[in-house]
């Protein structure tokens, strides 16, 4: 997990990543996503992308550098998803990470846990 309300799957070099359920609850219903695009190269805390609700719009990080390997179009056709599975079929986006230290800055689920009871 990051600060900044995503979640990550790392599978080997490559990182699945989207919006926690936290994150959706409080944004409400999602109402327009836009995702990288495939062999974007980016850097960690990077802006990737938007997701927008009836209550606001919020900026999407990547939390690792490497190249983004696949947005999730299913999200850009059908935002509900976002909202109905944020942490499974609601993903974002696909990246292949390059700098495994980077991964020491996640949070793990405890940790995260305690971020949102501390009002984050």
């Amino acid at each position: 997990y990051t600060e900044s309300h995503e979640w990550v799957r790392i599978d080997g070099d490559t990182a699945t990543i989207g919006v926690t359920d936290y994150a959706q609850n409080a944004l409400g219903d999602v109402v327009y996503v836009e995702v990288p695009e495939a062999n974007t190269e980016v850097e960690a805390e990077d802006v990737v992308g938007i997701v927008e609700s009836v209550k606001s719009t919020s900026d999407i990080y990547s939390p690792l550098s490497g190249t983004i390997i696949e947005g999730n179009a299913n999200v850009v056709a059908n935002t509900k998803l976002v909202n109905k599975s944020p942490e499974a079929d609601g993903w974002l986006f696909k990246i292949k990470f390059s700098d495994k230290e980077q991964l020491d800055a996640l949070l793990d689920a405890t940790k995260y846990k305690q971020l949102i009871e501390d009002g984050h």
